[in-house]
């Protein structure tokens, strides 16, 4: 069977992409720090006869990362799809506004999408060319393409990795293998309490965006989710 690993999986989009994929036939490997929290996604997505693993790894430790995936590769027998999303309070740092934004805010946020997301590709990548074929999505919320003050250093850091990714994309022109972003612009699973006047949608409303990439658009280098 093929397999999607998910770096960053938690119990609202990286399930939901889990379920979207695994009910295609693919199993899952979940990676994120906590094992507990892995182990109850992969139990819940069993349930569902979906075959899931945990590889726990804290994408700011690159050894870790690598490891993981690596591991996760041995035990399916290979990653056809890459799916970068990690779950964190902006990268453990305060969102700051540009004007107030210290080179540090910046680069602790750098370090947990842009490294993380490089550090899971070189993983990943050589196999995906030797084979010529394959999939890898990152995701970003859309402040990547459309900033808001508020967010001054998480925008810059996702904006660095959107640049990278649709790079990576002319890169594998031609190579079978496909890289795309996600921009969501809406709160995942909130309310309207949560973020008044934001627009929110549920997890599962998304995840068809990355089949849709993995299977008819290959040749999309973004897709923005808003409503």
């Amino acid at each position: 069977m093929p397999t999607i690993a998910i770096v960053g999986a938690g119990p609202g989009l990286g399930l939901a992409v889990a379920r979207t994929f695994g009910s295609n036939g693919f199993d899952v490997a979940l990676v994120a720090r906590n094992r507990a929290k892995l182990d109850d996604l992969a139990g819940k997505l069993a349930a569902e006869g979906i075959t899931a693993a945990a590889f726990p790894a804290d994408v700011l430790d690159p050894e870790a990362l690598t490891r993981a995936l690596g591991d996760a590769a041995a035990r399916f027998g290979g990653i056809d799809v890459l799916e970068y999303s990690p779950a964190g309070t902006f990268g453990s740092t305060a969102p700051t506004v540009p004007s107030e934004t210290e080179p540090a805010d910046v680069r602790r946020e750098l370090d947990f999408q842009l490294s993380g997301a490089i550090t899971a590709t070189r993983a990943v990548l050589p196999a995906m060319r030797a084979a010529g074929t394959g999939t890898l999505l990152y995701t970003t919320g859309a402040g990547s393409i459309d900033p808001v003050p508020q967010l001054g250093n998480v925008n810059a850091a996702a904006a660095a990795l959107r640049n990278w990714v649709l790079n990576l994309h002319k890169e594998l022109d031609g190579t079978g293998v496909q890289a795309a972003h996600v921009g969501i612009g809406v709160l995942i699973g909130g309310t309207d309490e949560d973020l008044p006047g934001f627009p929110t949608a549920p997890a599962e409303q998304i995840s068809p965006v990355y089949w849709e990439l993995h299977t008819t658009g290959r040749d999309q280098a973004e897709r923005v989710f808003s409503l």
